[in-house]
């Protein structure tokens, strides 16, 4: 029973240290992207930004994706928002 229990806890353990550099990853990524986007650096992503030099059709679906993204309503995304779309899709 004992070897069991230790390893039970041993798969935990490093099942949990295996997914954290995932998330970890992920969210460098995110950073990464949203940062290049944020072209004047204040932290927030305007529409202008985000659809930065897309045209046409892919420009109109950039507009929609960012309505989609600005939770708040506040003509911005945050880097939060920004996040919780890659987090939706992955889930």
């Amino acid at each position: 029973m004992k070897k069991v229990l230790i390893a039970a806890m041993v798969a935990m353990f490093a099942l949990g240290t295996c997914a954290a550099p995932g998330f970890a990853a992920d969210d460098e990524k995110a950073d990464k992207a949203f940062k290049k986007l944020d072209a004047n650096g204040d932290g927030k992503l305007s529409v202008e930004e985000f659809v930065g030099k897309r045209t046409g059709d892919k420009a109109e679906k950039a507009k929609k994706l960012f309505a989609k993204l600005d939770k708040n309503s506040d003509n911005f995304v945050s880097l939060e928002e920004f996040k919780a779309r890659k987090k939706k899709k992955d889930n």
